[in-house]
């Protein structure tokens, strides 16, 4: 170990000759995100001792609310026989009042930052700003105020190097809590049982505590401040719409694909239900054809998955089924061609009465 204070859960490998000539050191890069030009990408490393204020300071700057992302494995090292490592499951919690989430959050914040199975941040989508810190106990925060950040951060200590280096440019493993013995977790650690120590059930346990719920990583996505304000501005030009324009946008991107994993499963709404699904992806291709390159992309690429997976669950496609408050579409989006395979006893009950299965 070269002297930095790493968190527990990342040991660098003694044979490694880069840990020998490269010493690590508190500091961050920064770059424009692909396709934007006003959101900014950091990666940082701090200090295992400074992760806990440093988030403080940041939860002060997302306004009255935020949610959790939570990041950890399903089983615990060692426990698949494959040699395929299983990936991490991820977790987003509601929106919360910034002091009930972190309140929540402190009984659990050592541990997450100590553990070397676990990822943790906080957001808020219409603040256009997150951060995280990952398994690999690095910083990523994402922010269209590139000033406020690098301001947050100096304070702290951590200033730019175009070189920083990370604990993934050196040889070494990940631990858990319950890899280390007694003496060498810090004495609010070590006083906490194995069953405590044990990231499966304390991540778990802040799991249910905040009613969080999982989502794939191909949905992981972040809009700035200034493509919050498009996207709202063009919300509010539709009047069926703009009462959805104060809300998140992101949430309805993961509705979509929440509403495409249950009609995968079996929908078991009525047809009024489905619809409304299927209003979501109206909203969604309304506001993206407004918009222009890039942000329109990045909208279609965030739903491409579940678009994809929506076409193979259609069946009848030959068939449109029409919204019953609009007119018929002259060239019909895809989902409204056909309906999805795998019907539950309402939908398939109102389709029967609707005349659907009729040559």
């Amino acid at each position: 170990m070269d002297g930095f204070d790493y968190p527990l859960g990342i040991q660098l490998w003694a044979n490694d000759a880069r840990a020998s000539l490269h010493r690590q050191q508190e500091g961050y890069t920064h770059a424009l995100l692909d396709n934007s030009s006003d959101a900014y990408r950091f990666t940082a490393v701090a200090g295992a001792a400074k992760v806990r204020d440093i988030f403080h300071a940041f939860a002060a700057l997302l306004g009255d609310d935020a949610f959790l992302i939570l990041e950890y494995y399903p089983e615990a090292e060692g426990s698949e026989s494959s040699d395929v490592r299983p990936g991490p499951q991820i977790f987003y919690s509601p929106y919360l009042p910034i002091n009930e989430l972190l309140e929540n959050l402190e009984p659990y914040m050592e541990r997450m930052i100590h553990d070397g199975f676990v990822g943790f941040g906080l957001a808020n989508n219409s603040a256009g700003a997150e951060l995280f810190f990952s398994e690999e106990k690095v910083l990523t925060c994402f922010s269209g105020n590139h000033i406020r950040i690098m301001d947050l951060f100096s304070k702290h200590g951590l200033h730019y190097d175009p070189n920083q280096l990370f604990p993934s440019d050196f040889g070494h493993d990940h631990l858990s809590l319950l890899c280390h013995q007694r003496s060498n977790l810090p004495s609010s650690l070590a006083m906490l049982r194995d069953d405590e120590l044990d990231y499966l059930n304390f991540c778990a346990d802040l799991n249910d505590q905040l009613e969080m719920y999982p989502v794939d990583e191909s949905l992981s996505f972040f809009f700035s401040g200034s493509e919050q304000t498009q996207i709202e501005t063009v919300l509010k030009t539709h009047r069926a719409y703009e009462d959805f324009a104060e809300e998140d946008f992101g949430t309805l991107l993961l509705d979509w694909d929440d509403f495409v994993s249950e009609c995968q499963a079996s929908f078991e709404g009525d047809l009024w239900e489905y619809r409304q699904g299927l209003r979501i992806r109206d909203m969604i291709q309304f506001v993206a054809d407004q918009l222009q390159t890039p942000l329109r992309d990045k909208i279609l690429d965030i739903v491409a998955d579940p678009d994809d997976r929506f076409r193979q669950s259609l069946v009848d496609r030959r068939k449109r089924l029409d919204t019953p408050a609009a007119p018929p579409h002259n060239d019909p989006p895809f989902w409204y061609r056909g309906v999805v395979r795998n019907q539950g006893v309402p939908l398939r009950r109102d389709l029967i009465r609707q005349g659907w299965f009729q040559a």
